[in-house]
């Protein structure tokens, strides 16, 4: 199997690729591959070709376009996860796993009871970090496209960003006594999209369960255990995608049933 890349701009047919800076130094120090070895390349788009490296530096490789190839495929369900910011490792892992998982887009937001503060110098350095691990997460798992890791919000600027928008909307809440993802989803039709909102260590308090109410989120739970923050929005993706996605063999993946 080629090993497969990122690159940023458009790809063509017969045309010289650059891949640059995480990619590059992966090629390089890590796979120490050289002139003449192939690789798969995929643009912003997921359309994947298959390459041959041509010219390398201590800073990027050129690689000379072939031919296209066959993209992985993308999940039919479009997940979003809001996810309150978490601290380095944990949010790490939250967006490693969901990115495994398929989810489209990850918003990360501060909560009332948000612990972690960054300040606004460091803010585009853990975005673009933050994309790093979904990109890395992207190839190890085979999807076309990485998930688009956005830069913080507030907690009214992500129920503002979804209010208009329709689908399916949740938001996972300990206090919930009614409703469970898991009758939800077998009670309603797939829908569109999937937009899931998990807070932080500390758990939302009951203004911004209104505030995501008035954004049409229903609050609901996934049981009685207790789960860390980074574990809850691993679980949300991985049930959203068994019962409405794509964690089947293509073959009997959204085929209707007979009688």
């Amino acid at each position: 199997m080629l090993r497969r890349f990122f690159v940023h701009g458009p790809v063509e047919v017969e045309q010289p690729c650059v891949i640059t800076g995480s990619e590059a130094r992966h090629i390089l120090k890590v796979l120490r591959m050289k002139a003449g070895d192939r690789l798969a390349v995929a643009d912003p788009r997921g359309a994947w070709f298959e390459a041959v490296i041509h010219s390398a530096t201590r800073q990027e490789v050129t690689a000379l376009v072939e031919k296209p190839i066959s993209a992985p495929r993308l999940s039919a369900m479009p997940i979003f996860l809001c996810h309150a910011l978490l601290k380095s490792g944990p949010m790490d892992y939250m967006i490693q796993k969901t990115s495994e998982l398929g989810v489209k887009a990850i918003f990360p937001f501060f909560s009332e009871r948000t612990v972690v503060r960054l300040e606004e110098g460091r803010l585009s350095n853990r975005v673009r970090h933050w994309n790093e691990v979904s990109r890395s997460a992207a190839k190890q798992s085979g999807r076309p496209v990485p998930a688009r890791i956005n830069s913080p919000l507030s907690m009214k600027e992500v129920t503002a960003r979804w209010k208009a928008e329709d689908g399916l909307k949740v938001i996972l809440w300990e206090g919930e006594e009614r409703h469970d993802l898991k009758s939800l989803l077998r009670s309603s039709c797939p829908a569109e999209m999937f937009v899931g909102i998990i807070g932080p260590e500390g758990g939302f308090p009951r203004e911004e369960i209104d505030m995501a109410g008035d954004a049409g989120f229903i609050p609901i739970s996934l049981g009685d255990r207790i789960l860390r923050a980074e574990t809850a929005g691993v679980a949300l993706a991985a049930i959203v995608q068994y019962e409405w996605g794509d964690l089947a063999l293509s073959e009997h993946w959204a085929q209707p049933e007979e009688g």
